[in-house]
């Protein structure tokens, strides 16, 4: 599979995304909730730490802090990432996708999800450890190493909540078919990242031109600018984040069940 279809590919998958999310626009609510969730118990524990004089208090407190933001971080945006693929698979079986039934399926995978969160805090650290160990080889072996890491378990939590596997297996089994569509998992990247990126260009223009039109001389102006303007960009990113849980979804079909959803049946995977 060549670079140029592999591009094709990806910018057919998102294409094939957008159909998804135009037909059920309310998918957005998991990348939405997952994001606010994320920045309310970050928020709260860095808040707390500083505020309870812990911040320097040396490395120990540091990284037990990052250890605990990582796996709530990582926790929360699994967890919704998991209602987002549970639901857009329903969508392919012509089913109606509902954030009820999505965040009631991630509930159900919920240890599965902690274990997960768990184990790439752990990793986290240890490659934000890594980076801090020297200047330049340690930053260059933590890029490697995170790079291998993300291309491990690019399809973990879709494995999590369709197969019944275990807290080693998920990996292994994830890694598995990464090998099986890597130029697949590349394109859906690339191509919803161009999308995304297009998206987020929209909203700086957005931004931009109301930035132009409304005067920011006084604090209702300027409030205005930034909700319209922030609020353009925030979409584009949200969008962006759901097109990549609903391409993954696809893909990860592809790979387990050899059928390509209907709404992505102009898709030339060219695997098989």
């Amino acid at each position: 599979m060549g670079i140029l279809h592999r591009l094709r590919v990806g910018l057919s998958l998102a294409r094939g995304s957008l159909t998804v999310l135009r037909d059920h626009p309310h998918l957005l609510w998991f990348p939405a909730i997952g994001a606010v969730a994320g920045l309310v118990f970050v928020g709260t524990l860095l808040g707390s730490v500083f505020l309870a004089g812990f911040a320097d208090d040396g490395s120990v407190v540091l990284y037990a802090t990052l250890f605990v933001v990582y796996v709530g971080s990582t926790f929360l945006a699994a967890f919704t990432t998991a209602g987002l693929m549970h639901e857009t698979n329903r969508s392919f079986h012509d089913e109606t996708p509902s954030l009820r039934g999505g965040l009631a399926a991630a509930w159900d995978h919920k240890w599965q999800l902690l274990a997960w969160a768990v184990i790439a805090a752990v990793v986290g650290v240890l490659i934000r450890a890594v980076e801090e160990s020297s200047e330049l080889a340690g930053q260059v072996l933590a890029l490697v190493f995170s790079l291998a890491w993300g291309v491990l378990t690019y399809f973990v939590v879709p494995v999590i909540v369709f197969e019944d596997r275990s807290v080693t297996g998920m990996f292994t089994r994830s890694g598995g078919i990464v090998r099986d569509v890597w130029g697949e998992s590349l394109g859906a990247e690339t191509g919803i990242g161009i999308v995304t990126v297009l998206l987020a260009l929209v909203g700086v223009a957005v931004a931009a031109v109301t930035f132009l039109l409304v005067p920011t001389g006084s604090a209702l102006g300027l409030l205005t600018v930034l909700v319209v303007g922030g609020g353009a960009i925030l979409l584009a990113v949200l969008v962006g984040e759901t097109l990549s849980g609903i391409a993954k979804t696809a893909v990860y079909v592809y790979a387990t069940a050899d059928e390509r959803p209907p709404q992505f049946a102009h898709v030339d995977f060219g695997r098989r």
